[in-house]
């Protein structure tokens, strides 16, 4: 590949609600939004919206698909569990130079752009990340029926099973248990409807949850503080340290600030950017690492 004044590259950030591809083009990001694209969870659908978000980006840029598709691109989707199905995935699309990877390398480096420091994302899932010399870990990330601890539907699972421990009396009087058992009907009602629930019914109770922790409801403050418990301790594992930045995203991420200790919530900071950014910027890394190698 020459050496070229006007580098061009592609990158994606999908999800299972929303995918969003970008082109860098003359100078110029473009920027379209398409529909799911999680590979684990429909990988045919997946292909076809990274298909329409290409074609949609090229009559943006007055290019053709075609040439788009010979600029490297950087992907970063859900769903993306291991090597195979990235490979697989490669092969499907039409990309002369491709990188896969799962959404939480791009949404890192959106929040914290070159920065070091540690993002901690809740939202219908969740993951711990930290970003350091140029170098990135992660844990968590595993799926509502494994892992991601105090991400949203956690949140509202444990509402659940925690309003059932207080039908057994065993925790003080609270509102947010009274709330959900009107819900629900009772006790019963309540283990009848969450065998039918899904990670984002589950986490449609988190706004409850979240508003009664600030009437000051005893249960619903635990839940938060377990939440944020575990996020605090998965960072520490990772090497969190005193003036390390810390940046809580996703829907009830920054809801945690108030229960971290004192030190890391003086460290929290805004997020520099949204995944969509994030990807871009591991793009470009991308096209550079191309071009290198090719000058």
């Amino acid at each position: 590949m020459a050496k070229s004044s006007k580098p061009m590259f592609l990158a994606a950030d999908g999800g299972g609600t929303r995918c969003r591809v970008a082109a860098f083009v003359d100078g110029k990001t473009h920027r379209v939004e398409v529909g799911a694209a999680n590979v684990s969870t429909d990988f045919e659908a997946a292909c076809i919206e990274l298909q329409r978000g290409l074609e949609a980006l090229a009559v943006q840029a007055g290019r053709s698909p075609e040439e788009l598709a010979q600029a490297p691109a950087y992907l970063g989707l859900a769903g993306i569990t291991g090597d195979a199905i990235a490979r697989k995935l490669a092969t499907a699309l039409p990309f002369r130079h491709v990188r896969i990877e799962d959404d939480r390398a791009a949404a890192l480096r959106g929040a914290l752009g070159a920065m070091d420091g540690f993002v901690a994302h809740c939202g219908t899932g969740s993951f711990v990340a930290m970003q350091r010399g140029g170098t990135m870990k992660f844990a968590g990330g595993w799926g509502p029926v494994l892992g991601d601890q105090a991400s949203a539907q956690w949140v509202g699972k444990r509402a659940l099973a925690k309003t059932l421990e207080h039908t057994d009396g065993t925790t003080g009087p609270s509102a947010l248990a009274q709330d959900l058992l009107s819900r629900f009907g009772d006790a019963a009602g309540i283990v009848r409807a969450a065998a039918d629930m899904t990670p984002s019914d589950f986490g449609a109770l988190a706004p409850l949850v979240t508003e009664i922790s600030n009437r000051g409801d005893d249960l619903a403050r635990s839940i938060l503080q377990d939440g944020a418990g575990y996020l605090i301790d998965v960072m520490k594992k990772m090497g969190w340290n005193v003036g390390l930045p810390v940046c809580l995203t996703g829907g009830i991420g920054p809801l945690y600030a108030p229960y971290l200790p004192a030190n890391m919530q003086s460290a929290l900071v805004q997020p520099a950017g949204d995944p969509l950014s994030g990807a871009l910027a591991l793009a470009q890394a991308y096209q550079e690492e191309i071009e290198h190698e090719h000058s």
